[in-house]
C-alpha cells in the first residue's frame, strides 16, 4: 500500500470545513401502488437521510415503511440493514410491511447480538368492526415462520451469539397513541420525528421529519376522514396540519381516472380511502410545500391494469400525473415517483 507523506495528509485535512453544511436526502425505495406487482417495482417505502457534505448527508438513516423489495433497493444505495437507525410504519397493510421480515432477518443473520433497531408505530387500535390492528404483535412475531421452519434454531446452533429467539429479539418496538395534533415520537441529536393520526385504516399515521437542513412529511396512504363524497377534498386534513411550512410532502397517490364513474371497476372503497393527485396538489399549495413527491401510484406508470382492473383510456404517463397535480394550482416542484428517485435539500 502506498504511504501518503505526512505533509500531504496535513494539507488534505486543512481543506475539510470546520462546520459542514447540514443536508437531507429523500429517496423513494419503492413506488408500487397497493399489493399488485408490476415490472419489478418495489413496495412502498421512503428513506430519509440526514447529515452533511462530509458524510454524503447520511449520518442518520430513517426508513418509512418497508414494502416488498426494500432490502434490495437499499442495497442499490449501498445501505445494509444494520445501517438503519429506525424504521417507521404508517399502517399495517402488507404492501407497506412485507419487506420488514427480510430486513430484520438479514440484520440478525450478520449482527445477531445487536444493536437493536427501533421500530416506531401506533399502539394497538380496535377498529369500528371490532378487530384489532397491532403493530406490536406484528414486530414480535415477524419471524415466527422462520422459527417454525427450524431455520432460527439451525442458524443459532452455528453462531451461539445470535439471539436464540430469532430476529424479533433485535427489535425495539416503540408505540404511541395517535392524536389529531402532531406529537414527537422519536428523536436523536438534532433530528425530530413527529406523527399525527390520519385516516386510511385503523391505526394509520403520518410522519414529519424535522432537521436543520429541511423538513419532510410522509403521508402514507392517508385520506379524508369523510369516507365518501360529498366532501371538500380526498386529502387528509391531519396531513395538511402536519405539513404546514414543510419543504417536502411524500404521499401515496391515486389518479382520478380510477374513480368509480370512469369504468375501471376498481373497488370504490379502495378508491375513496386514497388521496387523488389533484387534491394532493391543492393540499401542498395550501401547506406551502416546495416539493410534492408522488409515490404508491395507482396505477403505476405504463401499466395497462391495476391488478385485475383495466385502466380506462390506456396506460398513464408521468405527464398525466403531473397534469393532474398542476391543475390544482400547485406551482412547486412535482416529482412523479420512480424507485430510487432522490431529492437533495438544500439542492447543490
Amino acid at each position: 500500500m502506498r504511504r501518503i507523506p505526512f505533509a500531504v495528509v496535513a494539507l488534505m485535512t486543512a481543506w475539510v470545513p470546520a462546520h459542514a453544511a447540514p443536508c437531507l436526502l429523500v429517496t423513494l425505495t419503492g413506488t408500487q401502488g397497493g399489493p399488485p406487482a408490476f415490472k419489478g417495482l418495489a413496495g412502498p417505502g421512503t428513506l430519509v437521510r440526514y447529515g452533511d457534505d462530509s458524510d454524503n448527508c447520511s449520518a442518520m438513516k430513517l426508513q418509512f415503511d418497508t414494502g416488498r423489495g426494500t432490502v434490495m433497493r437499499l442495497a442499490e444505495l449501498d445501505i445494509a440493514p444494520e445501517q438503519l437507525n429506525a424504521v417507521f410504519f404508517t399502517h399495517m397493510h402488507t404492501d407497506h410491511t412485507e419487506g420488514f421480515a427480510d430486513f430484520v432477518t438479514l440484520r440478525w443473520m450478520f449482527f445477531g447480538t445487536g444493536p437493536k433497531v427501533d421500530a416506531v408505530c401506533s399502539s394497538d387500535t380496535v377498529s369500528a368492526l371490532g378487530f384489532t390492528i397491532s403493530c406490536r404483535k406484528f414486530t414480535a412475531h415477524v419471524a415466527d415462520s422462520f422459527i417454525q421452519s427450524g431455520e432460527v434454531a439451525q442458524r443459532h446452533s452455528e453462531i451461539k451469539e445470535r439471539t436464540a429467539g430469532g430476529p424479533a429479539e433485535l427489535i425495539n418496538t416503540i408505540t404511541f397513541e395517535p392524536k389529531d395534533e402532531p406529537q414527537i415520537v422519536w428523536s436523536r441529536g438534532d433530528v425530530e420525528v413527529s406523527a399525527i393520526r390520519s385516516t386510511h385504516i385503523a391505526g394509520h399515521v403520518s410522519y414529519r421529519v424535522d432537521t436543520p437542513a429541511a423538513s419532510v412529511v410522509i403521508g402514507g396512504d392517508a385520506g379524508n376522514d369523510v369516507p365518501l363524497p360529498p366532501r371538500s377534498s380526498s386529502a387528509s386534513e391531519q396531513v395538511e396540519r402536519l405539513a404546514k411550512a414543510a419543504d417536502v410532502i411524500v404521499h401515496s397517490t391515486i389518479h382520478p381516472i380510477m374513480g368509480p364513474d370512469k369504468g375501471s371497476g376498481f373497488f370504490p372503497h379502495a378508491y375513496f380511502r386514497q388521496s387523488n393527485a389533484f387534491d394532493l396538489g391543492a393540499m401542498a399549495k395550501r401547506a406551502g410545500a416546495k416539493y410534492l413527491m408522488l409515490t404508491h401510484m395507482i396505477p403505476p406508470l405504463g401499466a395497462e391494469r391495476q391488478g385485475p382492473f383495466k385502466i380506462p383510456g390506456g396506460p398513464l404517463t408521468e405527464a398525466d400525473y403531473r397534469k393532474a397535480v398542476e391543475e390544482s394550482g400547485f406551482t412547486g416542484k412535482v416529482i412523479v415517483g420512480t424507485d430510487l428517485v432522490t431529492l437533495r435539500l438544500p439542492p447543490k
